[in-house]
């Protein structure tokens, strides 16, 4: 037995349950009533302890593809279970504002098994817990650094920077664009987090970090969410690594964190120079350094973990999501460059030739830049769920029963392209969200309907909305203004997906660039 690997531990694991179920096959078949009112969502047969035998034979490449048959077969609203775990998927857009607008309080928690495993108190914006210090850690991140006038004035410069890397790198050749765009990304994110332009050394070695805990995390991690209990036992190794690349980033970021600390110190005591050459007046970390979470009858500071921990979340949540959504983007306007005529006219119309750039203030003259990114976000959202939710209560929406305990998860991609509410879902139109069409009008916050919720919905709709749009239309048309993008004979472009942390070309974007611009 000395031989035995995890995997087939776990087999062994599962033959004992197997034949546990024989024993409880005849208990809890039937499906539980709310009062009398509502059911749980139907779904595939679930066995005891076992959960959904469907759920064990597909990986999570495979979820999505099985939920679109499980919804044809029995509604937009279905159940799996993992383990004794009630997991219901939606994909119809008025059960979810049912739940995410009408019923948010009860619907604002995560599930968050790691947490407990890593030792972590989940005091983070995205997988913390709806309460005081939820709302104190994104009301600081929305006020303080994510506010439209800072994003706009205070990090100008960070995004003009960003943008010449980008356009420097594509007209070298030789880059993968996504790598380009990803890259271009996280420069920009890592200016705004930690204040300090940084050598490509560093940038790179912050990079490599970020990317081992996500590729981890996403891949590895999931497995804990089946019996907890007993999977932490069998695999103790990828805990362990967890912990270990936790501990890289702290070795890479407090070092600037603590920087940041002492310059504050130094403003205090006045032995700043006025002018700076490589630091930022304004940095995410800064207003970490002034927090005080309500805890326990007083106030405490944060402690290095937890800013470590807020700081990767800040990297991981606007760089792979940006640059995979400016990737698609992109994409269909080499594929239609009828549409990327026409873009390229409107943003020629409101720019003078003597601009270095397009600027904040002239992409607000722009509607079919926004049309364009509305209609990219629409058939192209960089995450086709929402991070999932649980429910604090038991709760009846749209006529149906979500316990207590059970996680919910929204089928963000199945509303955006349902063909019973948008006129061929499938072809990029940006037209559809000017004036006369059928987006005319969408609000992607869903605060009064959803139609399509790239960013979320309801208390836990995405912090960074307003910056996330920011960035795309300054990109997308500075990308179209300086650059016409092709289609590489014999290469067409493939819109296949592919997932990853988030939904991926399974090949990516290669484009014939033809430089508009000589300067």
């Amino acid at each position: 037995m000395a031989n035995v690997d995890a995997s087939q531990w776990l087999m062994l694991l599962l033959a004992f349950l197997v034949a546990l179920f024989i024993l409880l096959s005849l208990r809890g078949g039937g499906e539980r009533k709310c009062g009398g009112r509502g059911r749980v969502p139907p779904g595939p047969l679930a066995v005891p302890v076992l959960g959904t035998l469907l759920w064990l034979s597909h990986s999570s490449a495979d979820l999505e593809p099985l939920l679109r048959r499980l919804v044809a077969r029995y509604g937009p609203v279905v159940s799996l279970r993992v383990g004794s775990h009630l997991s219901i998927f939606v994909a119809d857009r008025r059960v979810a504002h049912a739940a995410l607008v009408a019923r948010g309080a009860a619907l604002a928690d995560r599930p968050e098994v790691t947490r407990a495993l890593l030792g972590e108190n989940g005091n983070t914006i995205t997988r913390g817990n709806y309460g005081p210090t939820w709302r104190l850690l994104r009301r600081n991140l929305v006020a303080e650094t994510l506010h439209p006038s800072r994003a706009r004035a205070a990090f100008a410069p960070a995004r003009s920077w960003a943008r010449r890397a980008l356009v420097d790198g594509l007209v070298g050749g030789g880059a993968v664009l996504a790598d380009a765009f990803r890259h271009a990304m996280f420069c920009l994110l890592v200016l705004m987090c930690f204040g300090e332009w940084l050598d490509e050394a560093a940038v790179r070695a912050i990079g490599d970090a970020q990317h081992g805990w996500l590729l981890h995390y996403a891949t590895k991690m999931k497995v804990f969410a089946f019996c907890p209990a007993v999977t932490k036992h069998i695999f103790r190794g990828r805990i362990q690594t967890s912990l270990a690349l936790r501990r890289r980033q702290k070795e890479l970021f407090m070092p600037l964190i603590s920087a940041r600390r002492e310059r504050k110190n130094q403003l205090v005591e006045r032995a700043v120079p006025e002018k700076e050459t490589t630091t930022f007046e304004h940095s995410y970390a800064d207003t970490l350094l002034d927090i005080k979470l309500p805890e326990d009858g007083g106030d405490r500071a944060l402690t290095d973990d937890e800013m470590v921990r807020l700081c990767s979340e800040f990297l991981d949540a606007g760089t792979d999501t940006m640059s995979t959504t400016l990737q698609w983007i992109m994409a269909e306007l080499v594929k239609n460059p009828t549409i990327q005529s026409k873009l390229h006219d409107e943003i020629k119309s409101k720019t003078s030739d003597d601009h270095d750039e397009i600027t904040e203030d002239d992409t607000h003259k722009m509607p079919y830049l926004k049309a364009v990114i509305l209609e990219g976000l629409r058939k192209h959202p960089p995450g086709h769920f929402a991070l999932p939710h649980k429910a604090a209560e038991d709760m009846e929406v749209g006529g149906y029963l979500i316990p207590k305990g059970a996680t919910v998860n929204f089928m963000v991609a199945e509303m955006g392209r349902d063909e019973r509410e948008w006129e061929n879902p499938m072809q990029f139109m940006p037209e559809r969200f000017l004036p006369g069409g059928d987006g005319e009008g969408v609000d992607v916050t869903g605060s009064k309907g959803i139609r399509m919720m790239p960013f979320g919905v309801g208390r836990r709709i995405c912090a960074g909305l307003n910056t996330a749009m920011l960035h795309l239309e300054y990109f997308v048309a500075n990308m179209v203004w300086e650059f016409e993008w092709r289609e590489i004979a014999g290469e067409e472009v493939d819109f296949a997906e592919k997932l990853e942390f988030t939904t991926v070309m399974a090949k990516p974007l290669r484009a014939q660039l033809v430089r508009r611009r000589m300067n």
